[in-house]
């Protein structure tokens, strides 16, 4: 750019105040890449084409349960190679900060899961045994479990026998091997038989099917094929990607991608008062400037781009380096946590769209000052009116 040395010479005029405004936008792109990863990993479902595991739920809730009966006529659907079955238990261990996944299966569950990895005489006793549980090496490892402890859980939904102890006798701990799947290893399953026996309530229901189809079968006719099962019926299906059930999942607590929406967004608005109100006094201060540049033979459209180009390149140079400091952050995030947030890292459309903001920003915020300097009147400029 053939004016170049004259937006740094602006930028520099006053260090301290464009170092602050610089660490501000820094910050407020470094939360924008951070939470933007965290919008994509619950806003990315995926499809049913090519699934290696579906999963069967309610259409209209996943807090709607469905009959046991359905298992049968989904295994015999053709394309079908196998399924399993499980429910949500909601059970808390001692303290409800202490919250993780548990649930009911079916005794095939693990079939499906061959990466969840376990002694074959501990999953022979965890059979064995209609009390028996299995959780995750990490779940294990935080609250210092073994094989063999006892560990109770107060229910939140289900009673038994008119309360709400339930009581497991850990006979398995399964590990995950790949690191981006750790998660995994927070959480518990026992026996559905027991929980379907036990519980006071709640009678031949299941939660979901877990549905594995043939390699050689079409996943989208296969998942079509079971919904068809409960058609018009008081149960209706959605079959679905395992993908999209665990974003489902997650937003029976809290729409993820929305909350965040509205944090960023009230981020950038902080951002457009700070930056603009910067931009506006850096002007102020150098009216007396521009007007000689005005004397001196620049147009009143050189000037309007002279004041344009400072206020992008302040943002984008603070929006780029907030930017590289997310990309390295996110996955140290992920990793620091066990697996337990599996972050996606800085993809290329969060790149495209923290650009797009940098610009869009930094346009927004200096185009009131640019146009003051465009309209300034020489001689009452330099006359101090």
């Amino acid at each position: 750019m053939k004016y170049l040395h004259l937006v740094w010479a602006a930028l520099a005029r006053s260090k301290t105040r464009t170092l602050l405004t610089l660490l501000s936008v820094v910050t407020a792109f470094l939360l924008f890449g951070m939470l933007d990863s965290v919008r994509v990993a619950f806003n990315s479902g995926g499809d049913v084409a090519g699934a290696n595991r579906m999963v069967t739920m309610s259409r209209l809730s996943i807090t709607q349960m469905l009959p046991y009966s359905l298992v049968t006529q989904v295994e015999a659907v053709p394309g079908v190679k196998q399924s399993a079955y499980a429910a949500w238990f909601g059970g808390i261990y001692r303290d409800p900060k202490n919250f993780f996944a548990n649930f009911s299966v079916s005794p095939n569950y693990l079939d499906l899961y061959p990466e969840f990895r376990m002694p074959e005489a501990q999953r022979k006793a965890w059979q064995a045994d209609r009390q028996g549980a299995i959780v995750g090496e990490a779940l294990a490892r935080q609250f210092g479990w073994k094989v063999g402890d006892t560990i109770p859980l107060q229910a939140t939904i289900f009673p038994t026998r008119g309360s709400n102890d339930w009581s497991f006798t850990l006979r398995g701990i399964y590990r995950v091997d790949d690191p981006k799947m750790k998660a995994q290893e927070h959480m518990l399953f026992f026996h559905w038989a027991y929980f379907d026996e036990a519980n006071d309530y709640v009678k031949g229901r299941i939660g979901w099917l877990v549905v594995q189809p043939d390699k050689h079968s079409n996943a989208d006719a296969v998942a079509r094929a079971i919904d068809r099962l409960s058609e018009n019926s008081d149960h209706e299906t959605k079959t679905q990607s395992e993908a999209a059930f665990n974003q489902a999942f997650a937003k029976q607590f809290a729409d993820i991608g929305l909350i965040v929406s509205a944090i960023m967004g009230a981020v950038f608005f902080t951002l457009l008062l700070l930056t603009g109100n910067t931009m506006a006094q850096a002007v102020r201060e150098r009216i007396p400037e521009l007007a000689v540049l005005k004397t001196i033979g620049f147009s009143n459209r050189s000037v309007l781009w002279l004041v344009l180009a400072e206020s992008v390149l302040l943002v984008v140079l603070g929006g780029m380096s907030g930017l590289l400091l997310a990309s390295a952050v996110v996955p140290a995030v992920g990793a620091a946590s066990g697996g337990m947030i599996a972050l996606p890292g800085l993809l290329l459309q969060t790149w495209g769209l923290g650009l797009a903001l940098m610009v869009g920003i930094g346009l927004l915020v200096g185009l009131l000052p640019a146009l003051r300097g465009m309209r300034l009147n020489i001689v009452d400029a330099l006359a101090g009116r």
